[in-house]
């Protein structure tokens, strides 16, 4: 599973993830952090409201790791014992409560221990309280996803809880700390395209894209062989064709090619039956990449500023990016700021703005 702290994205188009990341580290030129690269692209990319108005929210900074919810944020598929298709969505609640830093604890704490949410969960594991997570699902029928009045495969999109409510599976809880970070935590590989029997990819373009993406980038950051490392292997013994590359730590075996006739290894066809995926017809998959009659960039975050946060909420929403705009950004990628958040909400917008323009008089 690949997911995040938030329930969405900034964006749905994998096309525009490198571009995204780019747009978020540093300066190709002197190599420096700049806020004005980041709203650059975000009031250029108006899918990224949703997700900056929570990344600028409370929930933007966790308190810890403990206190923060995690989410698969994708849609993923699960076909039942009867052979009956799914779409859902993973929910990981805290069972610690959810609890937030403001900017200015935030900002101390960074430069006077930059280890702060690390050091955090090493500590309260190594003291035994051993923080968990109940896990809830929101399941939606297959069939739902070609009507429904939002494209359930956006990654910027949460499906409203009264339409399809969380439903608790389980709880996740860790329970031990790492003996060696660097074989157990650095060398993880996680890619979405290692399936459980019964689960699979949505139409999800992100999701898609990942599919293919992150095990590219394992082999580039740890070997072609990276599945071999102990803490990547499988528990159940593999039979496979794969034989070549540096650092193969698994013995090979003849026959090394296939077809063959002497008995080599064969797809477990059992395992993903053929109900197990989604129909690949050119209609399904244009539905799932369009908008629909309730899609729009911005309802969804409004909902979030007017529904979700109370006023103190708000203050702080419009102090951060206050703060934010002010380090770095000018017109007129300023100006389209302004007028991103006032389609978010004109009142939260015209507070921003207003905000600004009086601390650059000062």
């Amino acid at each position: 599973m690949v997911g995040n702290n938030t329930p969405i994205f900034f964006i749905r188009d994998p096309m525009k993830f490198q571009h995204f990341i780019h747009s978020q580290k540093r300066r190709a030129d002197n190599g420096l952090r700049d806020n004005e690269m980041q709203w650059d692209f975000w009031t250029l990319s108006p899918e990224s409201a949703h997700q900056v108005t929570w990344l600028m929210g409370d929930r933007g900074i966790p308190a810890s790791w403990r206190h923060m919810d995690g989410f698969s944020s994708h849609t993923y598929m699960w076909v039942n014992a009867r052979g009956e298709r799914f779409w859902v969505k993973y929910h990981f609640k805290t069972n610690q409560g959810i609890e937030y830093l403001t900017q200015e604890q935030a900002d101390k704490l960074a430069g006077s221990d930059a280890d702060y949410h690390r050091r955090d969960l090493y500590m309260a594991i190594k003291r035994g309280e051993h923080p968990s997570w109940t896990l809830k699902m929101q399941i939606m029928p297959y069939e739902d996803a070609k009507t429904y009045r939002l494209n359930p495969f956006d990654l910027t999109k949460v499906w409203p809880q009264g339409e399809y409510p969380l439903i608790e599976v389980g709880v996740l809880t860790l329970d031990r700390n790492a003996e060696d970070f660097f074989t157990e935590i650095e060398q993880l590989a996680f890619e979405p395209n290692n399936f459980v029997r019964g689960t699979g990819l949505s139409p999800d373009k992100m999701l898609l894209g990942r599919s293919f993406a992150y095990a590219d980038a394992h082999r580039a950051r740890l070997g072609v062989n990276y599945k071999q490392i102990p803490v990547n292997a499988s528990k159940s013994p593999v039979r496979s064709y794969t034989k070549g590359g540096a650092m193969r730590m698994r013995q090979a075996s003849d026959p090394v090619y296939t077809p063959n006739s002497k008995d080599g290894p064969k797809p477990d066809v059992a395992n993903f039956p053929e109900n197990a995926i989604w129909s690949a017809d050119g209609e399904f998959v244009r539905a799932a990449s369009t908008l629909r009659k309730d899609d729009d960039d911005f309802s969804q975050a409004a909902d979030l500023v007017n529904k979700v946060m109370d006023e103190a909420a708000r203050e702080r929403l419009v102090s951060n990016v206050t703060g934010h705009l002010l380090n770095g950004v000018e017109e007129p990628v300023l100006g389209r700021a302004f007028e991103y958040w006032k389609k978010i909400d004109p009142i939260v917008g015209e507070r921003i703005r207003a905000r600004v323009i009086a601390n650059r008089q000062k």
